[in-house]
């Protein structure tokens, strides 16, 4: 892929989330000469989460932004489409499908006019909800909320706009449970992994829903930022980025007393969500064989790696 050794110019959507500011920065680190413009409106971004950028940040909501307007001839060697309504429990329909829609929208109609890639984040939650299934990307999607439909909106437009313009690579990577540093400022919406260490790192009995052995695949940030990278000269297409491993809420818990040094008794709680997933796991089959994707962390290294970070701390 042209440029792809030495691109001139990136453009990470929102890159001071979560996902987005580890992406940026380890895109800086990988491409020091290499101009990066950050486009993020802060609804669920944080300032702090860029703290070492040396790019531009553009505070502008991407499904409103007049990108043609914004950026001119400006030629991108890659678009990182990051800016979302990450929250699942925002049930306004019309919020979450027009921003999270028209969003990507616009990031194609200005990317297929010159043929830049983008690479987008997608979201396992487009799997429903399932006992034991292990998510194969060829599944039927079965969205339980409103934010899993609105990823499947954005999937159904990228094979659509790939179909269209052939010549840009368009590429969702599926993310799974994602926990790591610069996630604290999300609140609720932060990963169970943050929550579970916060109440224990209180004092308090971590709590989590009866009995604990709902299974998650919990992948670890620098993993999913590594997909991500990778989907940047993929063919166009969707693909899973988890640990392809499932892991209870209980084995969570015991690796978080174990780096803390806590051996607190653990309060099971009922369920009140009908559209909980009660077992997420990836199948890497194809992120394998396409994106050469192989993550580094099981869970025990991440929460190692987390806790090391100082990030966990909150």
């Amino acid at each position: 892929m042209k440029n792809r050794s030495n691109p001139k110019h990136i453009l990470v959507t929102g890159g001071a989330g979560f996902i987005g500011s580890n992406l940026v920065l380890t895109l800086q680190e990988r491409f020091p000469k290499a101009w990066m413009v950050v486009v993020d409106d802060f609804r669920s971004g944080n300032f702090k989460n860029l703290t070492g950028f040396r790019g531009d940040v553009i505070a502008r909501d991407v499904s409103r932004m007049n990108w043609r307007e914004q950026f001119g001839k400006t030629r991108f060697d890659v678009i990182f489409h990051e800016a979302s309504i990450t929250d699942t429990t925002e049930h306004n329909q019309q919020l979450q499908t027009h921003d999270n829609v028209e969003g990507f929208r616009r990031v194609l109609d200005f990317a297929t006019d010159v043929g830049t890639p983008v690479v987008y984040a997608s979201s396992a939650a487009t799997y429903g909800i399932s006992t034991d299934q292990i998510n194969v990307e060829t599944q039927s999607p079965k969205p339980a909320n409103v934010y899993a439909f609105s990823k499947v909106i954005l999937d159904n437009l990228a094979r659509h706009y790939a179909r269209r313009f052939s010549r840009t690579p368009i590429v969702g990577i599926r993310y799974f449970n994602v926990y790591g540093p610069r996630e604290a400022h999300k609140g609720v919406p932060a990963s169970m992994i943050y929550h579970l260490a916060q109440q224990i790192r209180a004092g308090k009995r971590p709590r989590v829903f009866k009995y604990g052995e709902q299974k998650r695949d919990f992948v670890y940030v620098k993993d999913v930022v590594a997909a991500t990278m990778l989907g940047w000269g993929a063919p166009s297409g969707v693909y899973n980025a988890g640990s392809g491993c499932a892991c209870s809420f209980n084995q969570v818990i015991n690796e978080l007393q174990r780096v803390m040094g806590t051996k607190l008794k653990t309060e099971y709680f009922d369920n009140p969500y009908s559209f909980y997933q009660p077992h997420t796991e990836a199948d890497l089959t194809l992120s394998r064989r396409v994106l050469r994707y192989r993550p580094q962390y099981s869970l025990r290294q991440g929460i190692e790696d987390y806790h090391a970070s100082g990030f966990l701390a909150g």
